[in-house]
């Protein structure tokens, strides 16, 4: 996200970010504002570069969503700040927005689109989401909160242009991926997920964020310099672990991928499924240590048939990377 980015040094060179202009008081409300122009969340819609005070992050791994980018950023309002009180969430403050756009960059084959932007807002009630649908000049997107299906000519392997059809969740689907013990959450601003991209450091820098994050640092899938089992379980946590966690929506399989999971057996390593059936695909354990190809785990990956791939949303496509670095992991594994 270049424009967060770049905002983040020209507001260090300040001492500090400049008040956001977002609409804080209107996204409280229960008729929130149904143009994403009138957030207040961008200087420029039709670059997507961010209003004043409102700063791009990243996580250390990311969800794949059929090779989409995915552009980031925070808004705190005037006077608050986030906490680090773990290696988990930030204690963020009520009236946080956190804001995900999904979007493809050009390509020789395929233009620039913008699909969506969702945005999670913090009332004092809970957290709720607001998914915005871009028009096709891409000047403005308005919320829909029934969702909505997008024809989209993504990149392709080696280059080939793919016709999709773009999924943006209505707001109760939100709640499958981000739903924690029936309550709302966000997934990536975690103290772990922040550091190795250095936006940890960045925001405490300007003043958002205060305290120190001790304890593990989740790497890039793609940092071939940390260890295969950090780098898997970074990818299995940000696109496994948030249906497949104590306490989410896929708790009672009894799988559980999310980082902070220490037992072997729930993470699958030699677990039979609760429930077999087609999803199996006629193997016998989630991952079977040395053998991905005998591996629900990766078979459920590679599928592209619904009711049988997982993620199970979010995705049409398989993820080819995550699933060479997955059968990595697991045929390194000692039976």
């Amino acid at each position: 996200m270049a424009a967060g980015l770049a905002w983040f040094v020209l507001a260090a060179l300040a001492g500090a970010p400049a008040p956001a202009r977002v609409a804080f008081g209107a996204l409280q409300s229960d008729t929130p504002p149904d143009r994403l122009s009138a957030t207040g969340l961008f200087a420029d819609l039709r670059t997507r570069r961010l209003a004043p005070g409102v700063v791009g992050y990243a996580p250390s791994a990311s969800l794949w969503a059929d090779g989409a980018a995915k552009e980031r950023a925070i808004a705190l309002p005037s006077g608050t700040q986030a906490a680090v009180s773990g290696p988990d969430l930030l204690d963020l403050p009520v009236g946080t927005v956190l804001v995900k756009t999904f979007a493809y960059p050009a390509t020789a084959t395929t233009p620039a689109q913008v699909m969506e932007t969702r945005l999670l807002v913090r009332r004092a009630s809970g957290w709720v989401a607001l998914p915005y649908v871009w028009e096709p000049s891409g000047r403005e997107a308005r919320l829909v909160r029934a969702g909505a299906r997008l024809p989209v000519l993504a990149p392709g392997p080696e280059g080939h242009p793919l016709r999709l059809t773009w999924q943006v969740p209505n707001v109760n689907q939100c709640k499958t991926c981000h739903a924690r013990d029936g309550a709302l959450e966000p997934l990536g601003v975690k103290a772990r997920n922040l550091v190795a991209t250095g936006d940890l450091a960045r925001l405490a820098a300007l003043g958002l964020v205060r305290g120190a994050h001790r304890g593990p640092v989740v790497p890039r899938p793609d940092d071939s310099t940390a260890p295969l089992d950090a780098r898997a379980r970074a990818y299995l946590d940000a696109n496994c672990g948030h249906c497949h966690r104590r306490g989410g929506s896929a708790s009672n399989s009894g799988l559980f991928l999310d980082w902070e999971e220490a037992d072997p057996t729930a993470l699958g390593i030699g677990k039979r499924p609760v429930a077999a059936g087609r999803g199996s695909g006629g193997h016998e354990v989630a991952i079977a240590p040395g053998r991905p190809d005998r591996s629900i785990l990766v078979y459920r990956m590679e599928s592209t048939e619904p009711g049988v791939m997982m993620p199970e949303l979010g995705r049409t496509l398989p993820d080819r990377e995550g699933i060479a670095l997955v059968r990595a992991w697991i045929a390194a594994l000692r039976p």
